[in-house]
């Protein structure tokens, strides 16, 4: 039962204004994975310090590996990377991956 609870908040931050992040792949293939290291990614963005220690708490029940959040525009940003565990997560929320590759 707290899963779900724990999949509904994580599903509307990222409904409400996350994104997803991708490498392009031709940039990849041009400079090399040693220059180009961008790789796949979630960005959950929390309004204040409140709504985030809320999404890292979420993320942790979830199993989720927590990145270092930053600011961004008076926002705070929670990644979440590797192309594993945003495959999971968008799974678990029920949005459609739409990559370039």
């Amino acid at each position: 039962m707290e899963d779900k609870i724990s999949q509904q908040r994580l599903r509307f931050f990222f409904g409400r204004n996350g994104y997803l992040r991708f490498p392009d792949a031709k940039r990849q293939q041009q400079e090399g994975h040693s220059k180009y290291k961008k790789g796949s990614e979630v960005r959950l963005v929390a309004y204040d310090e409140t709504e985030l220690t809320e999404i890292r708490n979420l993320l942790q029940q979830m199993g989720f590996k927590l990145a270092n959040s930053h600011a961004k525009a008076k926002q705070h940003i929670q990644p979440i990377y590797g192309k594993q565990a945003v495959e999971r997560f968008c799974e678990m929320v029920g949005k459609q991956l739409e990559t370039e590759e």
